[in-house]
């Protein structure tokens, strides 16, 4: 095979399998959808956690040996009744009458859902944050039918600083206080205590969802470790056996929110149990005397490092989570300095074309170089199609000859395919897009499809007149329609899927980069293709 056969052959793989990559994480849902929100599904509502299957301990040994049969005690049918309602100015928390949170409401306009209703996060019947587990199964089924107490106000306004909740519950053999310290920016404090020793877990619930969208993302539950160590259980991956001692942090994710305990000084006792189709629930190991602190609600770079800087670890954006924070900084800070995350995405773009662009400029000459030489090397496959090695040896002979590195165009292909899906992750995932303005009146939610239309146009316009002036010498006619085609179905692809916009935009942004690199390398290789004509003809002259 003809060494100049790794570059056309390498961009078809990339536009092919890039297209699967976006189709199937599209076209096959998750598995999971999200919660019906309406209020009086809510009022409705049965308040349960039942787990589907037990966990198999067998290959727990480290946790307590009384772990699982806490974990899997499910409680007796909860009424939903509500001991206090929690509001601030970006969110309404309630408190149901066993002492967890059993909903949460963004107020904000920017998380309205579809009807135009404030979203809430929690599903009806999925476990809930701050829910006790106890080790005795009669203990634990005596307490999921004896309510709690509230002392105070049942209305409890954050808006402008913390307030504290007390909770008591009065069990035959041990006394329960929760008293939940509930601040303006949805973390809190949770201090359990038990007047008698009473083994028991205490979970930050299943994970929320805020959206329904058909795209790879990952949901699950995050763990980071005494060490601090991150290991990602996506659902469906979970075995029920995991443990992590002393544990800094345990948060259950969705794509922009997230319910999650942290201690930073002694740390936690984390098991997993596996619930439904293999997702993770997160349990933490009680003490008479339990101090956590907690967080629900988006996953917001700013709130979380606020809180503690540590917790913007658990911002996870998938298997380019390495590269994709990074990135996700840089664009924090261009934000940061313009105020606007559309033109910071434009400004990104260029700051990363900037960066590649010395190895882009090596790949796009050697293209040049080998598109110039394609009739040669035609003449030396016929000329040895017989003798393979020989036909090597002249080609490399030529290549080293006319200064051409068959490899030279693969390098920065290589490079961009972390880098773009680094970005897509970024893109998808940051809770700062959602409702974010790039230009008023066209694009008003970064996070959502352009509704007009435009960018999947002019991406795929902007490809096309990329594929014009960028060489190539694809020798096999059904290569080349699929490439000659590729900018069109990637456009209707962007079209009939609702792709963010904020990612739209990085793509276009960069094929218009991408082209005025091209004109540049082009006119640079023209007047070098001149000089090398001249020198070769001042030497026959002499």
């Amino acid at each position: 095979m003809e060494q100049q056969d790794l570059n056309k052959r390498l961009i078809l793989a990339l536009a092919l399998s890039f297209l699967v990559f976006v189709g199937y994480s599209y076209l096959f849902t998750p598995k999971h959808t999200a919660a019906k929100t309406e209020q009086k599904t809510e009022q409705k509502a049965v308040n349960k956690a039942t787990p589907n299957s037990p966990v198999t301990q067998s290959k727990a040994s480290e946790a307590p040996a009384d772990m699982a049969q806490a974990q899997n005690t499910a409680p007796a049918t909860a009424a939903g009744k509500m001991l206090a309602t929690v509001t601030s100015k970006t969110f309404k928390m309630t408190i149901d009458e066993f002492g967890r949170i059993s909903q949460y409401e963004l107020l904000e306009d920017k998380y309205k859902n579809e009807e135009g209703h404030d979203r809430k996060i929690l599903a009806p019947k999925e476990v809930k944050p701050l829910e006790i587990r106890f080790s005795d199964m009669k203990l634990n089924d005596e307490a999921f039918k004896t309510p709690y107490t509230l002392s105070g106000s049942p209305e409890v306004d954050v808006s402008t600083a913390a307030q504290t909740l007390t909770l008591t519950q009065k069990l035959s053999s041990v006394t329960v206080t929760k008293k939940i310290t509930i601040k303006p920016d949805g973390s809190y404090d949770i201090d359990v205590t038990t007047s008698t020793p009473a083994p028991y877990f205490i979970t930050p619930g299943h994970r929320p969802m805020a959206d329904s969208s058909r795209y790879m993302l990952v949901r699950g539950a995050l763990i980071e470790d005494a060490e601090g160590i991150i290991t990602t259980i996506p659902d469906g991956d979970a075995k029920g056996t995991e443990t992590f001692k002393h544990a800094k942090i345990a948060s259950a994710f969705d794509r922009y929110v997230a319910t999650m305990f942290y201690d930073f000084k002694k740390g936690m006792n984390v098991s997993i149990l596996k619930v439904g189709k293999d997702d993770p629930l997160i349990f933490v190991e009680g003490s008479p005397d339990l101090h956590l602190g907690g967080y629900i609600g988006p996953k917001e770079y700013t709130i979380l490092k606020n809180i503690n800087p540590e917790l913007t670890n658990t911002i996870e954006f998938g298997w380019f989570t390495f590269l994709s924070r990074p990135f996700f900084k840089v664009l924090l800070w261009i934000h940061g300095i313009i105020g606007n995350w559309g033109w910071a995405i434009i400004l990104f773009t260029l700051l990363v074309k900037l960066v590649l662009f010395p190895l882009s400029y090596k790949g796009m000459m050697s293209m040049q170089k080998l598109k110039d030489l394609a009739p040669k090397m035609k003449e030396l496959k016929a000329k040895y199609k017989d003798d393979p090695a020989k036909l090597n040896a002249q080609m490399m002979e030529m290549y080293k000859k006319n200064g051409a590195n068959p490899m030279g165009g693969c390098l920065p292909m290589i490079l961009q395919i972390p880098v773009f899906f680094a970005l897509y992750r970024v893109l998808l995932n940051a809770d700062e897009l959602q409702g974010a303005v790039w230009i008023h009146g066209w694009i008003d939610n970064l996070a959502v499809a352009d509704p007009y239309y435009v960018l999947p146009v002019l991406m795929g316009l902007s490809m096309w007149f990329q594929q014009r002036i960028t060489p190539n010498n694809f020798t096999d006619p059904l290569q080349a329609k699929i490439f000659q085609w590729f900018p069109v179905g990637m456009a209707l692809m962007f079209i009939i899927m609702p792709f963010p916009s904020g990612l739209v935009l990085y793509w276009v942004v960069n094929n218009t980069f991408t082209i005025g690199q091209q004109f540049v390398i082009n006119k640079a290789y023209a007047k070098h293709k001149e000089a090398v004509i001249a020198a070769h003809k001042k030497g026959k002259d002499s």
